[in-house]
């Protein structure tokens, strides 16, 4: 089956579950046998994507789309001028800018790109189309978050084939926008929903959060469960001699490491804990780099800076060096995530976690063992949790042994695409 996935990339500025899944998928579907083009939008996929075609443009490059939303002007330039801004040094520019991919801001180029063909981009949508139809002829188009559903309309009218929808995380980002264009965006994702033949939902949590914000037919909503791609590889030893506390996502204030950075400092008060070190990697933007420093500023007044990295290379080979260093892994993100992808990420190398009861966590821990939950926002419960496994070695191992064996069983990245390439072959 010939399938386009368009992916949306962040130009590879921090640790983007979205990205790495469609990266992993693709490999996995083409070594199914799948004929996949990736197609990134906005901004180049650059974390995990080794060896998905590296010729293939980028469409809606994110500063000419910024700029046909700010003025008519760039809605009517010929490609030759576009192609001036969609090259990719200027793109990855463009998202270490801060504010490039913050929600707060782009409410109203949110709501352009859903409305398609009457929106302010209609011009790229044009050429995504003319490129699909003279160069792959898809039997299947994938979309992968439902913020480009605003295309699917357009894409079945010139093209006659099945569209399919991934959601994860969508509402972190909507929730983010300024109002009114917060709920104008969710109207439109609504109305795009009737133009999908079928949703396919990284958690079942997430799949029912999704049907009621978007008032979607559960009959076209499936889980599919992420997977990494695994290999054959020995458990990371547990790390005792200091104990290190990890955090693997993108370095952010709404991701909880500045609420894990209170966590260590805490722990460090235990006469047992006193040589704990800290570990953090996934990336920043924007005001993220401001965040930092203040953690840093926080830590040197504590006399505790020493004992503290923030790493900044986070691509495959880095994350494994990264989550075999460790004793514990945590994301303490209040508000939940629609799965957590650097839960699996930790336990396949045998890394217990300790998480919130919040969003896909608990439907994730609840499959592959290997972590503890604690009430949402309790953090003397996060504390007491996470020294329990710093100072328990054997349940820590206990913990990531199991975590480990589940992952291996059903979350590696050949089960996710057999799911998914299932869904393919009922609609095909």
């Amino acid at each position: 089956m010939r399938i386009t996935y368009l992916a949306p990339g962040t130009g590879g500025t921090f640790y983007c579950q979205n990205c790495m899944r469609d990266a992993a998928l693709a490999r996995a579907l083409r070594k199914h046998g799948h004929e996949l083009t990736l197609i990134p939008v906005y901004l180049p996929i650059l974390i995990d994507a080794e060896q998905i075609n590296e010729d293939v443009p980028v469409f809606f490059g994110g500063i000419n789309v910024y700029l046909q939303q700010l003025t008519g002007f760039f809605r009517k330039t010929p490609r030759w001028i576009d192609k001036w801004f969609d090259v990719d040094w200027m793109l990855r520019m463009a998202a270490k800018r801060e504010g490039s991919t913050e929600a707060s801001g782009l409410g109203p180029l949110s709501l352009s790109m859903l409305e398609g063909v009457h929106g302010k981009q209609k011009k790229d949508l044009d050429r995504l189309l003319d490129w699909l139809e003279e160069h792959e002829k898809p039997e299947m188009v994938h979309l992968s978050n439902s913020l480009l559903t605003g295309m699917a309309a357009e894409i079945k009218r010139r093209l006659n084939v099945p569209v399919v929808c991934t959601l994860q995380d969508e509402e972190n980002w909507l929730d983010g926008i300024n109002p009114p264009y917060d709920q104008q965006c969710w109207d439109a994702m609504s109305r795009c929903a009737s133009d999908i033949d079928a949703f396919i939902s990284v958690s079942e949590w997430y799949g029912d959060e999704m049907c009621s914000r978007m008032e979607l037919d559960d009959s076209k909503m499936n889980v599919v469960h992420l997977g990494i791609e695994l290999d054959d590889r020995e458990p990371a030893p547990v790390a005792d001699n200091p104990p290190v506390l990890g955090y693997l996502s993108k370095m952010c204030r709404s991701l909880g490491l500045g609420v894990l950075v209170d966590a260590f400092l805490e722990l460090k008060k235990h006469p047992e804990l006193k040589d704990l070190k800290l570990r953090a990697t996934g990336g920043q933007h924007g005001p993220d780099f401001n965040f930092i420093e203040e953690l840093r500023t926080k830590l040197k007044e504590h006399g505790v800076d020493q004992d503290v990295e923030f790493i900044a290379e986070f691509d495959l080979a880095h994350r494994r060096d990264f989550l075999r260093s460790l004793t514990v892994l945590s994301v303490p993100a209040d508000e939940g995530e629609a799965f957590g992808l650097y839960i699996i990420e930790a336990l396949s190398e045998g890394v217990p976690v300790v998480q919130p009861r919040a969003g896909g966590y608990p439907e994730v821990l609840g499959r592959t063992g290997g972590g503890v939950l604690y009430d949402i926002g309790d953090k003397a419960a996060l504390v007491k949790s996470l020294e329990t496994l710093l100072l328990d070695r054997a349940a820590a191992q206990k913990l990531g042994r199991e975590g480990r064996e589940n992952v291996y069983r059903d979350f590696g990245v050949d089960t996710m695409a057999k799911g998914v390439a299932k869904i393919y072959e009922s609609l095909a």
